[in-house]
Order: C-alpha cells, then sequence, then structure tokens
C-alpha cells in the first residue's frame, strides 16, 4: 500500500510540520509519523513498506543425530520440514521401523561405507501418507497411504521423503505400523533367497535366525516359493519358527545345527562367525551361501564346490510391490513384537541392537489414520 494513502487516512492533528529551524522536534515528528504508520499499517494488515510478513519454514519433531557415538547422542528436537525433490513424495509419517544397522549408522563406524554425512535423521523403514509429489511423480499421488525402505534414512521424524524406486503401496490387509516393519528386513530376505540364490520350489533352505526381522521373513518368502524350511532359534521362539512355516526348526543351544541339516541348497546366513564357518559343510555342491554379516570364506566355498555371496539390501519398488501382493495373499505376515513412541528412541535402538528381537521393533509416530 502506497505510503501516502496510509498518511491521508490519519486524522489531521496527528500530522507534523516539518520546520527547517528546529531539526530535533522534526525529527521526533518523524519518529512518532512512522510509528503510527506501523500501527495504523497493521490494524488494516499491511506494512507501511507494503512487505508482507513471510511465514516461517514449516517444522517437525524428530530424532536427529549431530555426532557419531552411543544412543545417548540420539536427540528429539524440532527441525525443518523436509521438501521433496521432483522425484520425491513427501511422506506424512505414521510409523518408523527400527533395525540393528541403524545403531551402525549411528556410531560413525561404517561413515564412509554408507555415505553418512551429519546431522542425520534415522530410520529407513517408514509407512505414512502422501502430503506432497513432487513434478515428475508419476505412481504416487497425494493421499496415497505407502511403505519404503528409504536409502538414507530420515524415518525418525513426523515427515520424510521417499523416490518411487523406493516406495510402494501399502497392503491393506495390515495397519501402517506393522507395514513400518516390512521394507528393509522382507527386501534383504527376497534378494538374498530370490535373486542372489535363485531359490526355487523343491529345494531346501536353512535360515539361521529365524525368529529375528528378515530370519521371519526369510522363512515366509521361502515357503511361498515352495521350498522346505529348515530354521534355527532360541528356545523360547520355537512355536514362532513353526507358526510362520518352518518345516524344521533347530533349537541352537541344545542342537548343533549340522547334526540335523544336511545337503541343503541354500543357507541364509544372519549370525556370521562361528555359525558361518560350520554352515559350508551343509550346502550340498552347488549350492548357495548367502551371508548379512560378512564375506564368505572362498576357500571353503571352493572346498566344497559351492557358490556364495555377501548380502547387501537396495531399495526396490518393484520388489516391494511383489511382497505387498504375497502379504495380501496372507502368505506373509509381519511380526512386530515391540511398539514404542518416537520419544523413546534411545530405547528401541539399543533393543534393536542386542539383535535378539522377535520380528521387529516399530516406532509409532502419529497416529493410524481413520
Amino acid at each position: 500500500m502506497d505510503r501516502s494513502l496510509l498518511m491521508e487516512t490519519k486524522p489531521r492533528k496527528w500530522r507534523c510540520r516539518i520546520s527547517e529551524r528546529r531539526p530535533r522536534d522534526d525529527a521526533k515528528c518523524l519518529n512518532k509519523m512512522k510509528m503510527l504508520q506501523f500501527l495504523f499499517a497493521t490494524l488494516i494488515g499491511v506494512w507501511p513498506c507494503g512487505a508482507i510478513a513471510q511465514s516461517e519454514k514449516p517444522t517437525m519433531k524428530a530424532v536427529v543425530v549431530h555426532e557419531y557415538g552411543g544412543p545417548e547422542v540420539l536427540k528429539y528436537e524440532e527441525v525443518p520440514r523436509p521438501e521433496p525433490k521432483d522425484n520425491e513424495v513427501l511422506v506424512r509419517m505414521i510409523a518408523a521401523g527400527v533395525n540393528p544397522v541403524d545403531a551402525l549408522i549411528r556410531s560413525g563406524k561404517y561413515a564412509k561405507f554408507f555415505g553418512t554425512t551429519l546431522p542425520l535423521i534415522p530410520g529407513y523403514d517408514i509407512a505414512g501418507v502422501v502430503e506432497k509429489a513432487g513434478a515428475k511423480v508419476t505412481k504416487l499421488k497425494v493421499g496415497d497411504p505407502i511403505y519404503a525402505y528409504v536409502m538414507w534414512g530420515g524415518g525418525y521424524a513426523g515427515y520424510a521423503v521417499a523416490t518411487e524406486g523406493e516406495a510402494a503401496a501399502k497392503p491393506k490387509s495390515i495397519t501402517f505400523v506393522e507395514a513400518a516393519g516390512v521394507p528393509l528386513a522382507a527386501l534383504t530376505a527376497w534378494q538374498a533367497l530370490i535373486d542372489a540364490a535363485k531359490l526355487s520350489a523343491g529345494q531346501t533352505v536353512l535360515i539361521h535366525g529365524g525368529s529375528g526381522g528378515v530370519g521371519s521373513f526369510a522363512i515366509q518368502i521361502a515357503k511361498a516359493r515352495g521350498a522346505k524350511v529348515i530354521a534355527t532359534a532360541s528356545t523360547p521362539n520355537q512355536g514362532l519358527l513353526k507358526q510362520l512355516g518352518a518345516d524344521v526348526a533347530i533349537d541352537y543351544s541344545k542342537t548343533k545345527f549340522e547334526d540335523i541339516a544336511k545337503d541343503v541348497d541354500v543357507v541364509l546366513d544372519s549370525v556370521g562367525k562361528d555359525t558361518l564357518a560350520r554352515s559350508y559343510g551343509v550346502v550340498k555342491n552347488g549350492g548357495f551361501v548367502a551371508t548379512l554379516v560378512a564375506e564368505p570364506d572362498q576357500a571353503e566355498l571352493d572346498k566344497h564346490g559351492i557358490r556364495g555371496a555377501p548380502i547387501s539390501v537396495k531399495p526396490n519398488a518393484s520388489e516391494l510391490a511383489e511382497i505387498t501382493k504375497l502379504i495380501e495373499e496372507k502368505k506373509i505376515k509381519p511380526i512386530v513384537s515391540q511398539v514404542l513412541p518416537l520419544t523413546e528412541a534411545v530405547k528401541a535402538q539399543e533393543q534393536a541392537a542386542t539383535h535378539h528381537t522377535r520380528g521387529k521393533l516399530v516406532l509409532k509416530i502419529a497416529d493410524e489414520p481413520k
């Protein structure tokens, strides 16, 4: 709005006459005029100079890592809300999965390997609703319920961003909390068994750590594939192995797996060390060892005439969509053993780092949409 218009709308008695003889009084008068201008403009909703006050950028609550270290470096605070790029969607978060890798990234031990920089918001499993879509997004739209494995994290927050290559429609038959426990672990199992080992119907697979996040999905994916499943777990989790569909459940605290598992086609190892070392001998000639925590011993592979590979999971929307189909067909059911609020991220990561979580642990960030 023009300054002159503001001045003309004021009562005449508030006007000041500029004098060449009394500069101090004139300065006071000008200051009074400016103050009155400001007050008047505020009342009618404009600023004297015509500028409009800009609102601050939207913020959100998030768990942030400003320095590498133990669980105590996780800080719950107010941060700017992310803005999606052209190939991304902004997701209003309902829940985020917690994985052992979260603690590894937080520690900074593998910062170069993972390509992480500070500050960072952990969380690679997300489930929520699309709030905003970038200009180049074609498969997802505002309002879509989705879940995703996001490569660069950001899930421990009120909002996160994901690309179309990372996200898929959330299965309708499960909750957002259950969905948040699926992407990273299920994709790891899928890429180990299907992509790397080429598991097929009629084959036999030995799954170490069958009650854990990856193991629980691996059992179900293998059964859906038509394979026979031998799985190991501790005494309290023997019933879960059967519930998930394992044909043979082994209590590793009481029985050596190699006494039961013989001539298997595939081993999926999430334990490493002695367990991996003892696994080469139970694989038949031409079989495959997929390990999540180590590099296979090439000498052992050659000795037994088998193949092997370390598994490094990657986001894959099409594979996640295949997993969605299996969930909708009731062939896969996520096991969520514990749900904590975002404010208890420290406790959640401490538990996940024990590698003794039954199924998955999830952080609930917002209420399920009605």
